[in-house]
């Protein structure tokens, strides 16, 4: 909990209690009649979400329960620790709670069938109550004190709130000088609430918490998808919040939505988050809601850099979709290997809810150069300590799909990066099954043959003592060339499959010919499947990668395998026509070089036709001592000694 706004602010809130007072005192009532004579036995009533919970009236409400029977009570989002089944006695049908999303307070109610969820869109919710679908005796919110022409704000949580209110029969409201005067659509008139108390209770603080090792991870490679200039979005949870600790470096970054933490404001103070390069609502960060410190809410307060909208608007698709570079990060409990997203259920026990994810995974996915991305842990462990895996060959019984297979695009893990959008079946389940956590992979590999997602004879990277092999990361690196284009030089993945193919196809006769001395044509996957799927341990292939319009080519590849001398790796090369003499085959050949000494390589071996004469060159003058051994057929064999 936190203490009020600053003493530097108590002089103003005291004029404007009395100003409050003054004029609207007629409206005052006691906590006791707020509550007696605004709700009625079988009410459905609405109570003000996440740290803006009425903490007054929603205490005195849980002590007259028994005196309120049936009545309904309405969240989105509950964060405080208040009991409403142990402080109404233990009634057990005393209260129904219907929640949009589950926080920890529902949760428990939920389980034992106490309470109901409500699964909806948080940008339609506002939809059923201003149609009429959803009929609202009364809600209870808490705000700030009126300014000088009778505007209260809703603080730090606007959300559905003020669109409920607005369509509610009657309004109550906790009037605190310690809510912060929040801008932008987030107002509500006190002709407009029908009777206030006074109160001076702190505002509910939230954290997240630290992250841990797996959550950092996570968010280096969220981070490393956040261009300079988007406009980024967090979901609720600790790995899309652990994010913001890691775009430091980034310029010029906005905020388009609902909810955001602390981190926001250190991007703030950094210079990072500017606003100034957004596209809609310049200069100014958007949400409907905040959940963290007393730092944060002061952050906050009357600050014109921030507007609160209703969600209905915030969380628009459409109004999401005109945000250039939109990002948006969400998290989820299980995904399975086609891109079914799970985030707000355990099997058939609801525990989150669908909240402003599909939201924003739209909206981000409609906009241009936008990036949905959705973050998960590789694995989980259950009550009886038991480790599983999160990425799941399909959904558990019961589970539902909030974000669909056609929705999802981005899938990041502390493995790696799974790309599924537009993407079949088949290279899907090997996206997933690359970002699994290594123990899983062979299981999940079964599955999806026995579904026949994939080919009979699919392989997983493995190394020699039978395990699976892990992609180096390590070794990702660009390279900018002569022709001032970057490529992504990186190891290769078994999900190149394709574009291993593509770029064999692509190369003419004489090119196939130099590569593999003699004009080869077929390129399946039975004889691809080896060049992609090697042990990180012994071998390395190195492939140049360029994007252009979305769309990604690998345009040079660059191996060593071992051979039957332990301490000799054969070498080889291929580069596209279109790309030779820009510098990247003698990048490659100098950074295999590097891994190879750090494979214990002593030397590296190769064979070179006589006419191929760029690739003689290269050789001839890579700064390496060279021996040549012998020449048959018109085929120079040679020896690279790297141990100097």
């Amino acid at each position: 909990m936190i203490s009020s706004l600053g003493d530097v602010m108590s002089t103003d809130h005291n004029e404007d209690i009395d100003r409050l007072i003054e004029k609207y005192g007629n409206k005052q009532v006691s906590l006791n009649k707020a509550i007696k004579q605004f709700i009625k036995p079988g009410n459905r009533i609405f109570i003000d979400s996440g740290c803006a919970e009425p903490i007054d009236l929603t205490q005195k409400l849980i002590e007259l329960g028994p005196q309120l029977p049936d009545v309904e009570i309405l969240h989105f989002l509950s964060l405080s620790d208040l009991d409403y089944y142990e402080t109404a006695g233990g009634i057990e049908d005393l209260f129904r709670h219907n929640a949009f999303f589950i926080g920890k307070s529902m949760r428990k109610f939920i389980e034992i069938g106490q309470a109901d969820y409500t699964p909806m869109l948080l940008s339609e919710i506002p939809r059923i109550f201003k149609s009429g679908q959803m009929h609202l005796d009364t809600a209870l919110i808490q705000v700030s004190p009126p300014d000088r022409y009778g505007f209260c704000s809703f603080g730090i949580n606007v959300d559905i709130a003020k669109s409920i209110a607005e369509a509610a029969d009657k309004v109550v409201a906790e009037i605190n000088p310690n809510m912060p005067r929040t801008l932008g659509d987030a107002f509500i008139h006190m002709d407009d609430i029908d009777a206030f108390i006074i109160t001076n209770h702190d505002i509910i603080e939230f954290s997240y918490g630290e992250p841990d090792e797996v959550s950092k991870k996570i968010a280096k490679f969220v981070a490393s998808l956040i261009e300079d200039e988007s406009t980024i979005q967090m979901g609720i949870g600790e790995i899309p919040n652990a994010v913001t600790a890691e775009l430091i470096d980034k310029k010029d970054l906005g905020v388009h939505s609902e909810v955001f933490s602390d981190g926001i404001v250190n991007l703030v103070e950094e210079g990072v988050i500017t606003c100034k390069k957004k596209t809609i609502h310049k200069d100014k960060i958007i949400c409907s809601f905040v959940m963290g410190s007393r730092r944060l809410y002061d952050f906050v307060c009357d600050n014109p850099m921030v507007e609160f909208h209703p969600c209905e608007y915030c969380n628009d698709p459409y109004i999401i979709s005109q945000n250039h570079k939109q990002i948006a990060i969400n998290a989820a409990l299980t995904v399975d290997l086609t891109g079914q997203v799970n985030s707000d259920s355990i099997g058939y026990q609801f525990y989150s809810g669908i909240g402003g994810q599909v939201d924003f995974i739209r909206g981000a996915g409609r906009a241009n150069d936008g990036k949905p991305i959705m973050v998960i842990p590789s694995t989980a462990k259950l009550k009886d300590g038991t480790i599983v895996s999160r990425i799941v060959p399909h959904l558990q019984t019961g589970s539902g799909v909030v974000v669909t297979r056609g929705d999802v695009h981005y899938v990041v893990s502390e493995w790696g990066i799974a790309y599924l959008y537009g993407k079949s079946v088949r290279e899907r389940v090997l996206e997933m099954i690359n970002i699994a956590h290594p123990d899983f992979r062979e299981k999940l590999l079964e599955h999806a043959k026995k579904w026949n997602y994939v080919y009979s004879d699919q392989k997983l990277p493995v190394s020699i003592d039978g395990r699976i092999s892990i992609y180096p990361q390590k070794y990702e690196t660009s390279l900018e060339l002569k022709n001032r284009k970057t490529i992504i030089v990186r190891p290769v993945k078994s999900t190149d499959e394709r574009m291993f193919q593509e770029l064999h196809y692509s190369l003419d006769d004489q090119d196939r010919y130099y590569r593999f001395f003699t004009p080869i044509h077929d390129f399946r996957h039975r004889l691809v499947q080896p060049m992609i799927n090697v042990d990180y341990a012994t071998d390395m292939i190195l492939v140049g990668e360029y994007s252009e319009d979305n769309e990604k080519k690998i345009i040079a590849i660059g191996g060593i395998f071992k051979s039957e001398n332990p301490s000799i790796a054969e070498l080889a090369f291929v580069t596209h026509k279109k790309w030779r003499g820009l510098g990247i085959t003698k990048f490659l050949l100098n950074y295999l070089v590097q891994i190879a000494r750090e494979l214990k390589y002593k030397s590296l071996s190769g064979s070179i036709l006589l006419e191929n004469r760029p690739m003689l060159h290269i050789i001839d003058n890579a700064g390496y001592k060279i021996t040549f051994r012998h020449m048959e057929g018109g085929v120079l064999d040679f020896i690279m000694d790297i141990s100097k």
